[in-house]
């Protein structure tokens, strides 16, 4: 208990230090300034332990990082709230509106995405000499595919995007989300067996799909709908935050127990409180009070996810070979994230208008971030583990900086009428 509430205090310190120092001098996003100053501080510690190796403080703080255990911190604890937070503001009409091609996206994209960044890193591991197996190169491309629907949302709070583009590019992140953590967990299972002498057959890839997909669905209307009837039989808005509340952590510790997908489950939980109980189930009072707090929730947990993502550069491998293949896998992931999202936009485009620019944004738009971090660190310790986490968080880092900070020009650049989506896919 003491050291759990040491590492609390320790994040919430370093998010506030942080968080002043951005506001004050950088004013850059919060969630940018956040992971530039993390990873400033982290590689100062790394240049003070090589200039002064007795003190130790290099070592030090990767030993704290690696007791914090990011996948367990994010997968198991924060990534519930965060993903509901989300899905409490989307709108669901708007979502329906576009549900074609957020599905198309979400489903055929993302395994498109995964197809072509394994098939392209496993060439550029095997070009600079590492043996890098073909399936542990699909999961870096299942891990890495997703949208990460924390960082997109925090950056679509900063950047001017148009209603109809902010809404696919929102309902996609959340979704293909968790798509994404279910192929991770298909490959995985085929990888692990194939490791342990055994196989997994297309029959037991579709149970486990239906399991984790299907059955995070069902569970996540079923605890709406159970939550949704508590809130509609009450007015005490105290009680009903502590409802959601309950809903969030309930729902996701049964799926985890049901070994179904806990994110799919708490975004549809989300859209539906969200959405039909904010309007049916609650009182002005509630809603207002519902709102701040999950808001609330959503910018300290954003904080701590950020600063752990710029802090986690300290464990990373430093090979000469990986970072070819990191620098490769920049372009690579773009390059799948633009073929993943012009041939659905191009198919449907042939009997439906899209927003002017569709394309470019929604490819520059999709940011990776923790959740690929922390799928690619919950991998089976071993070499092909350390080259997955070090290309994982070049590109995330990437992403977060360098597509986050550029995301608003691009979109004034290539929607230069600032559409409102009214007309418009």
């Amino acid at each position: 208990m003491e050291t759990l509430f040491g590492d609390i205090a320790t994040l919430l310190g370093l998010a506030a230090v942080f968080g002043y120092l951005n506001h004050r001098f950088l004013r850059l996003p919060r969630t940018i300034g956040l992971v530039l100053i993390a990873m400033a501080a982290s590689l100062s510690a790394l240049a003070i332990d090589a200039m002064v190796p007795g003190w130790g403080v290099g070592p030090g703080l990767r030993a704290a990082l690696i007791e914090i255990d990011f996948t367990a911190a994010l997968m198991h604890g924060m990534l519930g709230f965060l993903l509901f937070a989300g899905a409490l503001h989307v709108d669901l009409a708007q979502l329906a509106k576009r549900g074609l091609p957020i599905a198309a996206m979400a489903t055929g994209g993302l395994l498109l995405s995964t197809v072509l960044i394994g098939l392209g890193i496993w060439l550029a591991t095997d070009l600079v000499g590492l043996d890098l197996p073909l399936i542990y190169c699909l999961l870096f491309g299942a891990l890495i595919s997703p949208t990460d629907p924390v960082a997109v949302l925090g950056i679509l709070k900063t950047a001017k995007v148009p209603a109809s583009l902010e809404a696919k590019i929102a309902g996609e992140s959340l979704f293909n989300d968790g798509v994404g953590v279910v192929v991770f967990v298909i490959l995985l299972a085929m990888a692990t067996s194939e490791g342990h002498g055994g196989s997994i057959d297309a029959s037991g890839i579709a149970v486990l799909f239906l399991r984790e997909a299907v059955g995070g669905a069902v569970l996540g209307l079923l605890a709406g709908a159970i939550a949704f009837w508590a809130l509609r039989s009450i007015d005490e808005y105290n009680l009903e935050v502590i409802i959601t509340l309950a809903l969030v952590t309930v729902t996701y510790q049964v799926a985890l127990l049901l070994h179904t997908s806990g994110p799919i489950a708490v975004v549809v939980a989300g859209l539906l409180i969200g959405n039909h109980g904010t309007r049916l189930a609650m009182s002005e009072t509630t809603r207002e009070h519902l709102t701040n707090f999950w808001t609330l929730i959503d910018e300290i947990l954003n904080a701590v996810l950020f600063l752990l993502i710029g802090l986690e550069v300290i464990v990373i491998s430093t090979a000469p070979g990986l970072m070819w293949v990191a620098l490769i896998a920049i372009p690579l992931v773009l390059g799948a994230r633009f073929v993943a999202v012009a041939i659905p936009i191009g198919l449907l485009g042939l009997w439906r208008d899209f927003t002017k620019g569709a394309i470019p944004v929604l490819t520059w738009g999709g940011l990776r971030g923790g959740i690929s971090v922390a799928l690619a660190l919950s991998l089976p310790d071993g070499p092909e583990k350390d080259a997955i986490v070090t290309v994982c968080y070049a590109v995330v880092v990437f992403s977060i900086l360098v597509q986050g900070l550029t995301i608003g020009r691009l979109v004034a650049w290539v929607v230069p009428d600032q559409d409102t989506g009214t007309t418009h896919e």
